[in-house]
């Protein structure tokens, strides 16, 4: 079985990256099982950017296949902000449910679609001989009035699909992983890895 180590710590996305992938002959890595404490500086300009960067810095370092995503959510009308800085929006250590109320307060006038939001989600992989491939996925929604639903993590509380009258956070895990910026990245990824496990 292959290992590929997946750049991130963060163990609720791992989960839905493992399910997303768990048919594949696979078996991924976090940098925390891996052993790896890395301090990459995620200067990109883009998701892209930083995506690559995570990805690289990892295979360089291992010699091994590399994932890493870079995501976020943009909201038009704080100028797609927090945008590539979601993580690290007004703080690293900063827990989401103050940045999901900062989010809300911002918006606490602002009508329609005028609350138009999107989930950016870039994944990157990187091969030992140096080639590195990008999928990318998006999902359009609002923000929502409220925080609501308990599933996911992150932003998942404040964004709101219109078509399926809830948020991210309220759709089972299942369901999420179908439709969300992560999944459609990481569905389109499946076929490239496909082609160089084999």
């Amino acid at each position: 079985m292959r290992k590929i180590i997946f750049a991130t710590t963060n163990e609720g996305k791992m989960d839905e990256i493992r399910e997303i992938l768990k048919d594949m002959d696979i078996e991924l890595l976090s940098l925390k099982d891996a052993g790896l404490d890395p301090d990459i500086v995620e200067n990109g300009k883009t998701f892209e950017e930083n995506a690559i960067i995570k990805a690289k810095a990892v295979m360089e370092m291992t010699g091994k296949m590399v994932l890493a995503d870079d995501s976020g959510l943009e909201v038009d009308y704080l100028n797609k902000a927090p945008g590539i800085y979601s993580a690290r929006f007004l703080g690293v250590d900063t827990p989401y449910s103050i940045k999901n109320h900062y989010i809300l307060d911002q918006l606490r006038n602002v009508k329609g679609k005028d609350r138009s939001a999107r989930f950016v989600c870039v994944i990157a992989l990187a091969l030992p001989k140096g080639e590195i491939i990008t999928r990318s996925g998006v999902v359009e929604g609002v923000i929502a009035d409220k925080i609501s639903g308990a599933n996911g993590f992150g932003y998942d509380p404040i964004f709101y699909l219109p078509e399926y009258q809830c948020t991210t956070a309220e759709l089972s895990p299942e369901h999420k992983n179908k439709i969300s910026h992560r999944g459609i990245a990481l569905s389109a990824m499946k076929e490239v890895l496909k082609k160089h496990i084999s």
